[in-house]
């Protein structure tokens, strides 16, 4: 079993999975334990897709993320990110201001931990389908100018949220609050074309089982 981090210890419980730590496995990250490993792999005996899946919208997001900095973006709202490593925004994008947004506050301690000298970086818990309290939470409002062109990145999430909920309703809102060139950036199991409502598609991906697209908010 891989060492439980010191600044995760008092937060961490390693012998109850962690979908951000099986995410992770999947990604062929090292911030994982035996329970998570054992519930990954049963996972798989049922869609043996799943870690070729979860790879491919890791592409995806790299390949966005690199499409919005070549469109002028630097800063970047990564909401339901779970652990940053494997390939993650700030990875790809050194140079960016990185926002991670998580509901689990284990996966945001864990966050905290591995962005720790990253001063571009940072993690912040929050629940995605609360926009309002995602973009008004002190930790994104002293990281990010939100008046300014950023990417809001919701890759492989919004099938975490229920329909009394609905997923276009918590597009819309995070959509409306774009400065204009501004993007966002989406993949999911339902087509996104009426979740960029409004937007300029620059780029549609491929990502099996998933639709997946990059829109921009007006222009400068």
């Amino acid at each position: 079993m891989a060492a439980v981090p010191a600044f995760a210890r008092h937060e961490v419980d390693v012998r109850r999975p962690n979908a951000a730590r099986i995410h992770d496995f999947y990604l062929g990250g090292a911030h994982n334990y035996a329970a998570d490993r054992a519930f990954a792999k049963q996972a798989v005996r049922i869609d043996p897709e799943l870690p070729r899946i979860t790879r491919a919208h890791r592409s995806f997001l790299r390949h966005a993320v690199r499409h919005c900095w070549a469109a002028g973006v630097r800063q970047f709202l990564d909401l339901g990110s779970g652990i940053p490593t494997c390939g993650s925004t700030h990875q790809t994008l050194p140079e960016a201001r990185v926002v991670y947004v998580d509901s689990d506050p284990v996966t945001v301690a864990f966050g905290r931990g591995l962005l720790r000298g990253e001063p571009r970086a940072c993690a912040v818990e929050a629940d995605l389908r609360r926009p309002e309290q995602v973009l008004r939470h002190p930790g994104v409002m002293s990281h990010l100018d939100l008046r300014e062109p950023y990417a809001v990145l919701m890759v492989d999430v919004l099938r975490y949220v229920d329909d009394a909920t609905g997923p276009g309703r918590v597009v819309r809102r995070y959509r409306h609050a774009l400065p204009a060139g501004g993007f966002l950036v989406v993949s999911h199991p339902a087509p996104v074309e009426q979740l960029m409502e409004g937007l300029s598609m620059e780029a549609t991906c491929v990502v099996p089982g998933a639709y997946a697209g990059i829109g921009r908010k007006g222009s400068i």
